[in-house]
């Protein structure tokens, strides 16, 4: 038997029994793919939630067959639209199946790359990339990424007091988030009250009990001394995490404040790109890292990152505060990559009827505090356009509110 004919019947037909349903692109398959499958248009589709927009984009291929993503920044919508829209030239034309190619020629080929706005939109593009490769093969996208790596996966969700623990525990959920009171009616308190706050998560941990775990989001309001000074008073609470003590413009002040303290640290919904990470990962200042899939560089990017943090011995927690689409697009990676130890979850909670609508009736299955692994193809949602267009994008400039100083200055958000 020449190696052909071994690869063709032997060892293919042997990934084919390992492997199930989800073949790694058997026969059968292939005969499904469109011989000069390309994407024919892109379309952005902006929606308000009733909080924020969210930034869709929808890609149209040759074979009938689209892909959703996703890639909005709160307050700038218009600014979003016209940086996904700039890829249309680009994309148009392409094979949809090429997926690392686009991602490279989207990020290299720009005189100026990077930042928030660009990445985001390069995010959106490869994660509907992926979901059209899913559709072609009819397989979930985890399966296309290796397969899964666990059968659930761990999720938290919000909870500021000791009701919400007990509320988080009666639905199942074994882990919540909270965060600081730093303001009062936007105005900044100076020096900020570590007592109360100390308190408050005292009253959360009685609440919780030693199984259950309490993440804390400073949203990078803290100085480095308020840091030190909070974890040391927290310490004998065992946070599972301290997340976004502080901005990471200034790599010494994290190191800083990593060799001072005892709690977790996790860092990284504010960076983009596997670049805008790897100091913070090849220095060991965190123990989590919490990329988001949206901002990111969507899915493609995430999972290099999670490998990344994966070889210097650090977990993953991938941010998620937006759509189902971005939830979606998280829990695909999270299902294969082994790093991944808990999963932010902003969807337990009823759909309003638009948001039936707009999804085609598409849930996110959860259950005892864990997610089922997405059954797809693909993502598994589209978004009807119709129903979209029902709620047009509003200006929306503020994100978490305007913060200022006694004396009036600007404080940041």
């Amino acid at each position: 038997m020449d190696r052909r004919a071994f690869v063709k019947n032997g060892l293919g037909m042997g990934m084919a029994s390992a492997l199930g349903t989800y073949t790694l692109f058997p026969e059968e398959v292939h005969a499904k793919i469109p011989a000069d499958l390309k994407v024919t248009a892109l379309k952005v589709i902006p929606v308000w939630s009733g909080s924020m927009n969210y930034i869709y984009v929808k890609l149209y291929t040759n074979a009938g067959i689209t892909g959703v993503g996703e890639g909005g920044i709160r307050g700038r919508a218009a600014t979003m639209i016209a940086a996904i829209q700039e890829h249309e030239r680009y994309i148009v034309g392409k094979n949809p199946l090429e997926i690392e190619r686009h991602w490279q020629a989207m990020y290299r080929w720009p005189r100026w790359r990077g930042g928030p706005i660009l990445n985001s939109a390069v995010s959106a593009v490869d994660i509907a990339l992926w979901d059209i490769a899913g559709k072609v093969l009819d397989a979930p996208i985890y399966q296309l990424l290796g397969g899964a790596a666990k059968d659930k996966m761990r999720l938290y969700i919000g909870g500021g007091s000791a009701e919400g623990v007990h509320r988080a525990k009666e639905r199942g959920f074994t882990a919540c988030k909270t965060g600081p009171s730093l303001a009062d009616n936007g105005v900044i308190k100076q020096p900020w009250d570590v007592k109360s706050e100390i308190e408050r998560l005292r009253a959360m941990r009685d609440a919780g009990g030693d199984d259950f775990d309490i993440l804390y989001d400073a949203h990078t309001q803290f100085k480095p001394e308020m840091a030190v000074e909070f974890c040391t008073r927290a310490e004998e609470l065992r946070l599972f995490f301290l997340e976004e003590p502080m901005l990471t413009s200034d790599i010494g002040k994290m190191r800083w404040l990593a060799e001072r303290v005892n709690i977790p640290l996790c860092q990284g919904e504010s960076q983009f790109m596997k670049f805008g990470l790897q100091e913070m990962i090849d220095h060991h200042l965190i123990s989590y890292i919490n990329p988001d899939v949206i901002h990111a560089g969507g899915i493609s990017e995430c999972r290099k990152i999670a490998n990344m943090a994966e070889a210097h011995f650090i977990d993953v927690s991938l941010h998620n505060a937006q759509s189902p689409v971005m939830t979606l697009a998280g829990l695909h990676v999270n299902a294969c990559t082994t790093n991944c130890v808990i999963h932010e979850f902003n969807q337990a909670r009823q759909y309003a009827p638009w948001e039936e609508a707009l999804y085609g009736g598409v849930k996110i299955e959860y259950k005892d505090g864990f997610a089922m692994l997405p059954p797809g193809p693909g993502l598994g949602i589209d978004i009807d356009e119709q129903e979209a267009k029902k709620r047009p994008a509003r200006p929306f400039a503020r994100t978490r509110g305007t913060l200022e100083w006694p004396d009036g200055s600007v404080g940041d958000t």
